[in-house]
């Protein structure tokens, strides 16, 4: 039996953002980003995760990707969040079988 998943797709209201800083903590709150701290001797690398980074996913654009069906309410409660600035649809899907196995070796 097929695995059901749910895509997820967005898109950010330009109009309703004050600026780019509030789209780029958008994307860093939702994908996570890597922060590189350079001193006269080393270079320091820190992984700031995002929502997504403990929730098995598979990115299919920048502004969508797939999810297991019970990680849903995760999701939903993050993008009530930035509801007044962010339009977003979730479709439930069934996976093709190299989908399932790329969500299933997640993490």
């Amino acid at each position: 039996m097929r695995k059901k998943a749910v895509l997820i797709a967005f898109t950010l209201k330009s109009s309703k953002l004050s600026s780019s800083y509030e789209k780029v903590k958008f994307f860093k709150a939702l994908y996570g980003w890597k922060q590189v701290v350079s001193s006269k001797k080393s270079r320091y690398e820190y992984e700031r995760p995002g929502l997504l980074k403990g929730i098995p996913h598979v990115k299919v654009d920048q502004s969508s990707f797939l999810v297991q069906e019970e990680d849903l309410e995760k999701i939903v409660s993050f993008f009530e969040e930035w509801a007044d600035k962010v339009i977003w649809k979730s479709f439930k899907v069934l996976l093709e079988e190299d989908l399932e196995e790329m969500l299933d070796e997640y993490g």
